[in-house]
Protein backbone atom coordinates (compact mmCIF):
# COMPACT_ATOMS: atom_id res chain seq x y z
CA UNK A 1 0.00 0.00 0.00
CA UNK A 2 2.60 2.30 0.95
CA UNK A 3 4.43 1.44 -2.38
CA UNK A 4 1.40 2.13 -4.78
CA UNK A 5 0.28 5.36 -2.95
CA UNK A 6 3.59 7.33 -2.31
CA UNK A 7 3.49 7.89 -6.56
CA UNK A 8 0.22 9.46 -5.73
CA UNK A 9 0.77 11.42 -3.09
CA UNK A 10 3.54 12.80 -5.19
CA UNK A 11 1.58 13.47 -7.93
CA UNK A 12 -1.38 15.26 -6.09
CA UNK A 13 1.21 17.59 -4.20
CA UNK A 14 2.98 18.33 -7.31
CA UNK A 15 -0.63 19.33 -8.95
CA UNK A 16 -1.60 21.17 -5.74
CA UNK A 17 1.62 23.18 -5.69
CA UNK A 18 0.62 24.71 -8.99
CA UNK A 19 -2.79 26.33 -7.56
CA UNK A 20 -2.38 29.94 -7.46
CA UNK A 21 -4.74 32.04 -4.70
CA UNK A 22 -6.83 32.89 -7.71
CA UNK A 23 -7.57 29.13 -8.63
CA UNK A 24 -8.30 28.03 -4.72
CA UNK A 25 -10.91 30.75 -4.62
CA UNK A 26 -12.30 29.52 -7.94
CA UNK A 27 -12.60 26.29 -6.54
CA UNK A 28 -14.12 27.61 -3.02
CA UNK A 29 -16.52 29.01 -5.34
CA UNK A 30 -17.60 26.20 -7.42
CA UNK A 31 -17.77 24.00 -4.24
CA UNK A 32 -20.18 26.70 -2.39
CA UNK A 33 -22.43 26.95 -5.44
CA UNK A 34 -22.06 22.80 -6.00
CA UNK A 35 -24.26 20.66 -3.06
CA UNK A 36 -23.76 17.40 -4.79
CA UNK A 37 -20.04 18.26 -5.04
CA UNK A 38 -19.49 19.03 -1.44
CA UNK A 39 -21.84 16.19 -0.34
CA UNK A 40 -20.06 13.48 -2.27
CA UNK A 41 -16.47 14.83 -1.31
CA UNK A 42 -17.75 14.80 2.48
CA UNK A 43 -19.26 11.36 2.39
CA UNK A 44 -16.05 9.87 0.80
CA UNK A 45 -13.81 11.77 3.14
CA UNK A 46 -15.69 10.47 5.75
CA UNK A 47 -15.80 6.69 4.51
CA UNK A 48 -11.89 6.24 4.03
CA UNK A 49 -11.19 7.99 7.48
CA UNK A 50 -14.22 5.28 8.93
CA UNK A 51 -12.16 2.39 6.71
CA UNK A 52 -8.63 3.25 7.91
CA UNK A 53 -9.24 3.71 11.96
CA UNK A 54 -11.48 0.52 11.56
CA UNK A 55 -8.59 -1.51 9.70
CA UNK A 56 -5.59 -0.51 11.31
CA UNK A 57 -3.33 -2.96 13.58
CA UNK A 58 -3.94 -2.23 17.20
CA UNK A 59 -0.51 -1.22 18.69
CA UNK A 60 0.52 -4.25 20.56
CA UNK A 61 3.05 -2.86 23.65
CA UNK A 62 5.43 -5.09 25.85
CA UNK A 63 4.51 -3.51 29.70
CA UNK A 64 7.29 -5.44 31.16
CA UNK A 65 8.21 -9.17 31.56
CA UNK A 66 9.99 -10.99 34.37
CA UNK A 67 12.73 -14.44 34.01
CA UNK A 68 11.99 -16.78 36.65
CA UNK A 69 15.63 -17.11 39.01
CA UNK A 70 15.41 -20.91 41.25
CA UNK A 71 16.74 -20.84 44.40
CA UNK A 72 20.46 -21.30 45.18
CA UNK A 73 20.05 -24.93 46.11
CA UNK A 74 18.66 -25.91 42.66
CA UNK A 75 22.14 -25.02 41.13
CA UNK A 76 24.07 -27.72 39.53
CA UNK A 77 27.72 -27.32 38.16
CA UNK A 78 29.00 -29.90 35.51
CA UNK A 79 30.91 -32.21 37.96
CA UNK A 80 27.80 -32.25 40.31
CA UNK A 81 25.57 -32.84 37.07
CA UNK A 82 28.54 -35.92 36.24
CA UNK A 83 28.76 -37.33 39.65
CA UNK A 84 24.71 -37.65 39.68
CA UNK A 85 24.68 -39.35 36.33
CA UNK A 86 26.97 -41.83 37.82
CA UNK A 87 25.38 -42.25 40.40
CA UNK A 88 21.98 -43.39 39.10
CA UNK A 89 23.71 -46.25 37.35
CA UNK A 90 21.86 -45.97 33.96
CA UNK A 91 25.10 -44.80 31.71
CA UNK A 92 27.15 -46.88 30.72
CA UNK A 93 30.89 -45.88 31.27
CA UNK A 94 31.46 -44.55 26.99
CA UNK A 95 28.14 -42.35 28.10
CA UNK A 96 29.73 -40.79 30.37
CA UNK A 97 32.90 -39.91 28.95
CA UNK A 98 30.51 -38.64 26.23
CA UNK A 99 28.69 -36.30 28.40
CA UNK A 100 31.71 -35.17 29.98
CA UNK A 101 33.01 -33.74 26.61
CA UNK A 102 29.26 -32.32 25.46
CA UNK A 103 29.26 -30.65 28.84
CA UNK A 104 32.46 -29.33 28.59
CA UNK A 105 31.81 -28.21 24.73
CA UNK A 106 28.09 -26.77 25.10
CA UNK A 107 29.11 -22.87 26.83
CA UNK A 108 26.85 -24.51 29.91
CA UNK A 109 28.62 -22.89 33.22
CA UNK A 110 28.92 -24.02 37.16
CA UNK A 111 25.42 -22.28 37.85
CA UNK A 112 23.08 -23.55 36.03
CA UNK A 113 19.33 -25.09 37.49
CA UNK A 114 17.79 -28.28 37.97
CA UNK A 115 14.57 -29.51 39.51
CA UNK A 116 14.81 -31.20 42.65
CA UNK A 117 13.15 -34.67 41.31
CA UNK A 118 16.41 -34.78 39.35
CA UNK A 119 19.11 -33.47 42.46
CA UNK A 120 17.95 -36.14 44.54
CA UNK A 121 19.76 -39.53 44.42
CA UNK A 122 18.37 -41.53 43.89
CA UNK A 123 16.44 -38.79 40.88
CA UNK A 124 12.35 -39.37 41.59
CA UNK A 125 10.99 -38.02 38.24
CA UNK A 126 7.31 -38.08 38.81
CA UNK A 127 3.93 -36.46 37.81
CA UNK A 128 3.65 -34.61 41.32
CA UNK A 129 7.53 -33.26 40.99
CA UNK A 130 7.22 -32.15 37.55
CA UNK A 131 4.01 -30.51 38.62
CA UNK A 132 6.03 -29.11 41.58
CA UNK A 133 8.48 -27.66 39.12
CA UNK A 134 6.02 -26.01 37.21
CA UNK A 135 4.16 -24.30 39.32
CA UNK A 136 7.54 -22.76 41.04
CA UNK A 137 8.51 -21.43 37.37
CA UNK A 138 5.02 -20.12 36.30
CA UNK A 139 3.99 -18.79 39.67
CA UNK A 140 7.44 -17.26 40.31
CA UNK A 141 8.28 -15.53 37.21
CA UNK A 142 4.12 -14.31 37.41
CA UNK A 143 4.37 -12.83 40.94
CA UNK A 144 7.31 -11.16 40.26
CA UNK A 145 6.04 -9.31 36.73
CA UNK A 146 2.38 -8.71 38.65
CA UNK A 147 4.46 -6.66 41.00
CA UNK A 148 6.90 -4.55 38.67
CA UNK A 149 3.55 -4.01 36.78
CA UNK A 150 0.74 -3.35 39.56
CA UNK A 151 -1.75 -5.61 37.26
CA UNK A 152 -4.60 -6.70 38.64
CA UNK A 153 -4.92 -10.80 37.82
CA UNK A 154 -8.87 -9.89 37.13
CA UNK A 155 -7.54 -7.25 34.71
CA UNK A 156 -5.78 -9.82 32.25
CA UNK A 157 -8.43 -11.05 29.48
CA UNK A 158 -6.03 -13.44 27.63
CA UNK A 159 -3.77 -16.36 28.90
CA UNK A 160 -0.81 -18.23 26.55
CA UNK A 161 0.83 -20.63 27.77
CA UNK A 162 4.01 -22.78 26.26
CA UNK A 163 5.33 -25.75 27.31
CA UNK A 164 6.70 -28.70 24.71
CA UNK A 165 7.21 -31.57 26.61
CA UNK A 166 4.69 -31.26 29.48
CA UNK A 167 0.74 -31.39 28.95
CA UNK A 168 -1.05 -32.55 32.23
CA UNK A 169 -4.80 -32.51 32.65
CA UNK A 170 -5.68 -30.34 33.73
CA UNK A 171 -3.56 -27.47 31.60
CA UNK A 172 -0.83 -25.56 32.73
CA UNK A 173 -3.31 -22.55 31.58
CA UNK A 174 -5.60 -23.93 33.78
CA UNK A 175 -3.09 -24.23 37.18
CA UNK A 176 -2.19 -20.39 36.14
CA UNK A 177 -6.46 -19.76 35.93
CA UNK A 178 -7.05 -21.62 39.30
CA UNK A 179 -3.99 -20.52 41.29
CA UNK A 180 -4.90 -16.56 40.40
CA UNK A 181 -8.40 -16.93 40.34
CA UNK A 182 -8.63 -15.19 36.92
CA UNK A 183 -12.06 -14.24 35.67
CA UNK A 184 -14.06 -16.29 33.93
CA UNK A 185 -14.48 -15.24 30.64
CA UNK A 186 -10.61 -15.53 30.01
CA UNK A 187 -9.55 -16.13 26.55
CA UNK A 188 -7.02 -19.17 27.07
CA UNK A 189 -4.50 -21.30 25.08
CA UNK A 190 -1.99 -24.12 26.03
CA UNK A 191 0.20 -24.53 23.45
CA UNK A 192 2.22 -28.24 23.87
CA UNK A 193 4.99 -29.83 21.44
CA UNK A 194 6.00 -26.37 19.81
CA UNK A 195 9.88 -26.58 20.61
CA UNK A 196 12.30 -24.30 21.74
CA UNK A 197 10.06 -21.88 19.27
CA UNK A 198 7.10 -21.51 20.93
CA UNK A 199 7.73 -18.90 22.83
CA UNK A 200 8.02 -16.75 19.75
CA UNK A 201 4.62 -18.31 18.54
CA UNK A 202 2.62 -17.49 21.68
CA UNK A 203 3.76 -13.85 21.20
CA UNK A 204 2.50 -14.10 17.74
CA UNK A 205 -0.59 -15.54 18.74
CA UNK A 206 -1.22 -12.79 21.54
CA UNK A 207 -0.85 -10.09 19.10
CA UNK A 208 -3.79 -11.59 16.50
CA UNK A 209 -6.13 -12.11 19.76
CA UNK A 210 -5.56 -8.23 20.82
CA UNK A 211 -6.27 -7.33 17.19
CA UNK A 212 -10.17 -8.26 18.00
CA UNK A 213 -10.38 -7.84 22.00
CA UNK A 214 -9.85 -4.07 22.62
CA UNK A 215 -8.50 -2.95 25.82
CA UNK A 216 -7.18 -5.78 27.29
CA UNK A 217 -3.73 -7.40 28.59
CA UNK A 218 -2.86 -10.48 27.35
CA UNK A 219 -0.39 -12.64 29.62
CA UNK A 220 2.23 -15.10 27.76
CA UNK A 221 4.48 -17.96 29.86
CA UNK A 222 7.07 -19.20 27.69
CA UNK A 223 8.42 -22.60 29.89
CA UNK A 224 10.05 -26.09 29.89
CA UNK A 225 9.57 -28.52 32.30
CA UNK A 226 12.70 -31.41 32.36
CA UNK A 227 11.25 -33.06 35.65
CA UNK A 228 9.55 -35.90 33.39
CA UNK A 229 11.76 -35.39 30.65
CA UNK A 230 15.29 -37.14 31.66
CA UNK A 231 16.61 -39.52 29.77
CA UNK A 232 17.95 -42.18 31.22
CA UNK A 233 18.95 -44.52 28.34
CA UNK A 234 22.26 -44.71 26.12
CA UNK A 235 21.45 -43.41 22.51
CA UNK A 236 23.86 -40.41 22.17
CA UNK A 237 21.11 -38.50 20.47
CA UNK A 238 18.90 -38.72 23.18
CA UNK A 239 21.74 -37.71 25.98
CA UNK A 240 22.39 -34.40 24.22
CA UNK A 241 19.62 -32.94 25.92
CA UNK A 242 20.34 -33.85 29.55
CA UNK A 243 23.65 -31.69 28.79
CA UNK A 244 21.87 -28.69 26.91
CA UNK A 245 18.60 -28.36 28.74
CA UNK A 246 17.94 -26.93 32.27
CA UNK A 247 15.32 -24.62 34.39
CA UNK A 248 14.05 -22.09 33.69
CA UNK A 249 10.86 -19.83 32.43
CA UNK A 250 9.37 -16.10 32.11
CA UNK A 251 6.46 -14.41 31.80
CA UNK A 252 5.41 -11.94 29.28
CA UNK A 253 3.06 -8.91 29.83
CA UNK A 254 1.33 -7.65 26.72
CA UNK A 255 -1.23 -4.84 26.20
CA UNK A 256 -3.05 -2.94 23.08
CA UNK A 257 -4.48 -0.38 25.67
CA UNK A 258 -3.16 3.79 24.34
CA UNK A 259 -2.98 4.14 27.92
CA UNK A 260 -0.33 1.84 28.48
CA UNK A 261 1.94 3.38 25.50
CA UNK A 262 4.05 5.36 28.51
CA UNK A 263 5.06 2.79 30.71
CA UNK A 264 5.44 0.06 28.11
CA UNK A 265 8.98 -1.18 27.45
CA UNK A 266 8.61 -1.88 23.80
CA UNK A 267 6.41 -2.07 21.05
CA UNK A 268 5.73 -5.00 18.75
CA UNK A 269 6.91 -4.05 14.92
CA UNK A 270 7.11 -7.47 12.69
CA UNK A 271 6.71 -11.54 13.73
CA UNK A 272 7.75 -13.61 11.52
CA UNK A 273 7.21 -17.48 11.49
CA UNK A 274 8.31 -20.06 8.98
CA UNK A 275 7.63 -23.79 9.43
CA UNK A 276 9.45 -26.30 7.13
CA UNK A 277 7.36 -29.46 8.49
CA UNK A 278 6.07 -30.72 4.87
CA UNK A 279 9.99 -31.63 4.24
CA UNK A 280 10.55 -35.28 6.27
CA UNK A 281 13.77 -34.52 7.05
CA UNK A 282 13.34 -31.46 8.62
CA UNK A 283 10.24 -32.80 10.54
CA UNK A 284 12.17 -35.73 12.13
CA UNK A 285 15.23 -33.53 13.00
CA UNK A 286 13.62 -33.18 16.57
CA UNK A 287 11.71 -36.15 17.75
CA UNK A 288 10.27 -37.24 21.19
CA UNK A 289 10.81 -41.37 20.62
CA UNK A 290 11.38 -44.61 23.03
CA UNK A 291 15.12 -45.84 22.21
CA UNK A 292 15.43 -50.04 21.87
CA UNK A 293 15.20 -50.06 25.87
CA UNK A 294 11.59 -48.45 26.22
CA UNK A 295 13.65 -45.34 27.42
CA UNK A 296 11.41 -42.03 26.30
CA UNK A 297 13.14 -39.53 25.29
CA UNK A 298 14.07 -36.30 22.95
CA UNK A 299 16.26 -37.59 19.46
CA UNK A 300 18.94 -34.46 17.87
CA UNK A 301 19.62 -35.74 14.33
CA UNK A 302 23.07 -34.51 13.09
CA UNK A 303 20.96 -32.81 10.35
CA UNK A 304 19.90 -30.42 12.97
CA UNK A 305 22.33 -27.68 12.26
CA UNK A 306 22.22 -27.42 8.13
CA UNK A 307 17.99 -27.92 8.75
CA UNK A 308 18.12 -24.62 11.10
CA UNK A 309 20.40 -22.97 8.34
CA UNK A 310 17.92 -23.46 5.81
CA UNK A 311 14.74 -22.33 7.87
CA UNK A 312 16.53 -19.19 9.07
CA UNK A 313 17.32 -18.66 5.35
CA UNK A 314 13.74 -18.78 4.81
CA UNK A 315 12.45 -16.28 7.58
CA UNK A 316 15.09 -13.73 6.82
CA UNK A 317 14.05 -13.85 3.11
CA UNK A 318 11.03 -13.16 4.62
CA UNK A 319 11.78 -10.45 7.17
CA UNK A 320 14.20 -8.70 5.04
CA UNK A 321 11.98 -6.69 2.86
CA UNK A 322 10.57 -5.43 6.26
CA UNK A 323 13.65 -4.11 8.14
CA UNK A 324 16.50 -3.47 5.98
CA UNK A 325 17.54 -0.07 4.67
CA UNK A 326 16.94 0.07 0.74
CA UNK A 327 20.56 0.11 -0.29
CA UNK A 328 20.84 -3.18 1.37
CA UNK A 329 17.61 -4.67 -0.82
CA UNK A 330 19.26 -3.27 -3.51
CA UNK A 331 22.71 -4.55 -3.54
CA UNK A 332 21.15 -8.40 -2.59
CA UNK A 333 18.34 -7.84 -5.68
CA UNK A 334 21.34 -6.66 -7.96
CA UNK A 335 23.23 -9.89 -6.54
CA UNK A 336 20.34 -12.62 -7.01
CA UNK A 337 20.00 -11.40 -10.66
CA UNK A 338 23.37 -12.00 -11.44
CA UNK A 339 23.34 -15.33 -10.22
CA UNK A 340 20.29 -16.41 -11.43
CA UNK A 341 19.77 -14.88 -14.73
CA UNK A 342 23.08 -13.79 -16.10
CA UNK A 343 24.84 -16.83 -14.53
CA UNK A 344 27.66 -14.27 -13.41
CA UNK A 345 29.57 -16.70 -10.67
CA UNK A 346 29.13 -14.50 -7.30
CA UNK A 347 28.73 -15.21 -3.83
CA UNK A 348 25.47 -14.92 -2.41
CA UNK A 349 25.09 -11.62 -0.62
CA UNK A 350 24.26 -11.80 2.94
CA UNK A 351 22.47 -8.26 4.05
CA UNK A 352 23.91 -6.44 7.01
CA UNK A 353 21.18 -6.62 9.43
CA UNK A 354 23.37 -4.66 12.03
CA UNK A 355 21.67 -2.04 9.86
CA UNK A 356 18.33 -2.88 10.57
CA UNK A 357 19.32 -4.20 14.67
CA UNK A 358 20.66 -2.95 17.55
CA UNK A 359 20.32 -5.75 19.75
CA UNK A 360 19.95 -9.66 18.86
CA UNK A 361 18.79 -12.57 21.26
CA UNK A 362 19.45 -15.71 19.39
CA UNK A 363 17.63 -18.94 20.99
CA UNK A 364 20.71 -20.25 23.09
CA UNK A 365 20.68 -23.85 22.25
CA UNK A 366 24.01 -25.13 22.43
CA UNK A 367 27.66 -23.50 21.46
CA UNK A 368 26.98 -24.76 18.22
CA UNK A 369 24.14 -22.86 17.43
CA UNK A 370 25.02 -19.75 18.05
CA UNK A 371 28.55 -19.99 16.57
CA UNK A 372 26.87 -21.09 13.31
CA UNK A 373 24.60 -18.12 13.30
CA UNK A 374 27.48 -15.61 14.62
CA UNK A 375 29.40 -16.65 11.10
CA UNK A 376 26.05 -16.73 9.03
CA UNK A 377 25.17 -13.50 9.90
CA UNK A 378 28.47 -11.41 10.39
CA UNK A 379 27.88 -10.88 14.13
CA UNK A 380 30.33 -9.64 16.42
CA UNK A 381 31.16 -11.19 20.00
CA UNK A 382 29.29 -8.31 21.33
CA UNK A 383 25.72 -9.13 19.34
CA UNK A 384 26.53 -12.33 20.65
CA UNK A 385 27.24 -11.76 24.34
CA UNK A 386 23.41 -11.87 25.29
CA UNK A 387 23.35 -15.53 24.03
CA UNK A 388 26.09 -16.41 25.09
CA UNK A 389 26.29 -14.87 28.92
CA UNK A 390 22.61 -16.99 28.93
CA UNK A 391 23.72 -20.31 27.69
CA UNK A 392 26.67 -19.55 30.34
CA UNK A 393 24.05 -18.32 33.09
CA UNK A 394 21.15 -20.39 32.51
CA UNK A 395 22.15 -23.15 29.91
CA UNK A 396 19.29 -23.80 27.26
CA UNK A 397 15.81 -22.87 29.10
CA UNK A 398 13.97 -23.80 25.50
CA UNK A 399 11.31 -21.02 24.30
CA UNK A 400 11.96 -18.72 27.45
CA UNK A 401 16.01 -18.04 27.04
CA UNK A 402 15.32 -15.06 24.53
CA UNK A 403 13.86 -12.84 27.53
CA UNK A 404 16.54 -13.97 29.50
CA UNK A 405 19.27 -12.45 26.55
CA UNK A 406 17.03 -9.33 26.38
CA UNK A 407 17.07 -9.43 30.30
CA UNK A 408 20.77 -9.53 29.83
CA UNK A 409 21.28 -6.50 27.16
CA UNK A 410 18.64 -4.80 30.03
CA UNK A 411 21.25 -5.36 33.12
CA UNK A 412 24.03 -4.04 31.00
CA UNK A 413 22.12 -0.41 30.27
CA UNK A 414 22.13 -1.49 26.46
CA UNK A 415 18.77 -0.87 25.35
CA UNK A 416 18.30 2.92 24.25
CA UNK A 417 15.03 4.40 23.44
CA UNK A 418 13.98 3.40 19.68
CA UNK A 419 16.47 0.83 19.74
CA UNK A 420 15.30 -2.54 17.45
CA UNK A 421 15.79 -5.75 18.62
CA UNK A 422 15.35 -9.04 16.68
CA UNK A 423 14.88 -12.24 18.76
CA UNK A 424 15.35 -15.84 16.60
CA UNK A 425 14.18 -18.89 17.79
CA UNK A 426 14.64 -21.98 16.30
CA UNK A 427 11.99 -24.99 17.20
CA UNK A 428 11.46 -28.67 16.53
CA UNK A 429 8.50 -29.32 13.39
CA UNK A 430 11.07 -27.63 12.07
CA UNK A 431 10.02 -23.60 12.63
CA UNK A 432 12.10 -20.44 12.52
CA UNK A 433 9.85 -17.61 14.33
CA UNK A 434 11.76 -14.25 14.76
CA UNK A 435 9.74 -11.12 16.59
CA UNK A 436 11.21 -7.38 16.00
CA UNK A 437 10.68 -5.22 19.10
CA UNK A 438 11.02 -1.40 19.35
CA UNK A 439 12.14 0.18 22.87
CA UNK A 440 9.84 2.78 23.73
CA UNK A 441 12.29 4.00 26.59
CA UNK A 442 15.68 3.86 27.43
CA UNK A 443 16.07 1.00 30.35
CA UNK A 444 17.66 1.87 33.64
CA UNK A 445 19.23 -0.92 35.10
CA UNK A 446 19.26 0.26 38.85
CA UNK A 447 15.51 0.39 38.92
CA UNK A 448 15.17 -2.98 37.47
CA UNK A 449 14.39 -6.55 39.32
CA UNK A 450 16.93 -8.63 36.87
CA UNK A 451 17.76 -12.21 37.02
Amino acid sequence: MFLFLSPLVVVITAQLSTFSLEDLCVLWDHLRFNLISVIVCSALLVFLSTVYFLTRPRPVYLVNFSCYKPEDDKKCSRQAFMEKSRMTDSFTKENIEFQTKILERSGLGDSTYLPDALLRVPPNPCMAEARKEAEAVMFGAIDELLSKTFVKPKDIGILIVNCSLFNPTPSLSAMVINHYKLRGNIVSYNLGGMGCSAGLISIDLAKDLLQVHPNTYALVISMENITLNWYFGNERSMLLSNCLFRMGGAAILLSNKSSDRCRSKYQLVHTVRTHKGSDDKCFSCVTQLEDSNGKVGVSLSKDLMAVAGDALKTNITTLGPLVLPMSEQLLFFATLIGRKLLKMKLKPYIPDFKLAFEHFCIHAGGRAVLDELEKNLQLSNWHMEPSRMTLHRFGNTSSSSLWYELAYSEAKGRIKRGDRTWQIAFGSGFKCNSAVWKALRTINPAKEKNP
